[in-house]
């Protein structure tokens, strides 16, 4: 099945996920409604809740318990988008204002709490503490994502091993615990939910590599930013970490970096970019991001042969392709 006949079959439920979500972060003050629901309305991907509904096909499903999950997992993602866009002084997100840009960076920053908030009062109506305890890890993972983020801003002598490690905690992570918790909500044996988080672990750290390889050769059209957005915030990823490693063109991209870290982020990206682009870093952080596609599928391997173990692997080989 092709994605998007896979969304257009998951539609219904996918929809009452949405209204759920909108529900959630509505508030009495407008503005805080307004606010939380500017990037719900700009719509995106769903990933998580779709890996929670097809990750409940190995349980007991059921669409009002996978919502409990599914709801504070997407929004959790989205209130650490908003937090992002303040630490990057990002304008754009999905082609829309970011929250900070259209109002400020104070509204931002409450505004992200504030959805963080409602998420977990959403989970609390599920009485399984393990997936209260895997929920509240995670978030502390993230955070520390973030935080080694900042520290390694503009630092080009990081390691690729620290980089993984980042992306693991930053993105990987939630969307792992998406299947993982998705099978333990609906009651699926340890086993399924443990393959799970490990097809989930393996998907996220592809996702993020083919992130930071589109943020390079993708176009803003399709990406919703500037290209290079990644390079002028100081976020130095695996592409760029791997085209520093050649010594015809390490001299000139360091030089690159060094004038966009003078300028605070506002010079031009691009002569940094083509370098990048110009370099085997691309076609290297491609077949990483493919060895990561090749371990989910060997993770699905023993699970059950129903139609969402197909779906799953559909949605891995889109993931290393995608171009937005």
């Amino acid at each position: 099945m092709k994605l998007m006949q896979l969304y257009a079959s998951m539609k219904s439920d996918l929809q009452a996920i949405e209204d759920e979500m909108a529900a959630t972060v509505t508030s009495d003050l407008p503005i805080l409604s307004e606010t939380s629901l500017h990037l719900l309305k700009a719509g995106g991907k769903r990933m998580r809740p779709v890996f929670v509904l097809l990750a409940g096909k190995f349980g007991s499903y059921s669409l009002n318990t996978l919502k409990k999950v599914a709801v504070p997992l997407e929004l959790i993602h989205m209130a650490t988008l908003v937090h992002d866009d303040v630490i990057d002084d990002a304008d754009t997100r999905r082609g829309q204002l970011t929250v900070k840009s259209k109002w400020d960076n104070r509204i931002a920053m409450f505004t992200g709490d504030y959805i963080y908030a409602k998420a977990l009062t959403v989970v609390t109506d599920l009485e399984k503490p393990r997936i209260h305890q895997i929920l509240s890890g995670s978030i502390v993972q993230v955070c520390i994502g973030e935080m080694e983020q900042i520290r390694d801003f503009f630092n080009v002598g990081q390691s690729v091993r620290n980089y993984l490690k980042r992306i693991r905690r930053k993105t990987a992570l939630l969307i792992a615990i998406s299947c993982q918790l998705g099978a333990i909500a609906t009651d699926a044996p340890v086993r399924i939910s443990n393959a799970l988080y490990r097809f989930g672990y393996n998907v996220g750290m592809a996702f993020q590599i083919t992130d930071d390889l589109l943020d390079l050769c993708g176009s803003e059209k399709a990406i919703g930013k500037p290209p290079g957005s990644d390079l002028r915030q100081g976020n130095i990823t695996l592409p760029v970490l791997y085209a520093l490693q050649e010594q015809a063109i390490r001299e000139r991209l360091l030089g690159e970096i060094e004038s966009i870290k003078a300028s605070d982020g506002r010079s031009d990206s691009s002569a940094a970019v083509k370098l990048v682009r110009s370099s085997k870093g691309i076609k290297d952080a491609e077949q990483m991001a493919e060895r990561y596609i090749a371990k989910a599928l060997r993770a699905l391997e023993p699970l059950p042969n129903i139609p969402a173990k197909r779906n799953l692997a559909d949605i891995a080989r889109f993931v290393a392709k995608r171009s937005y």
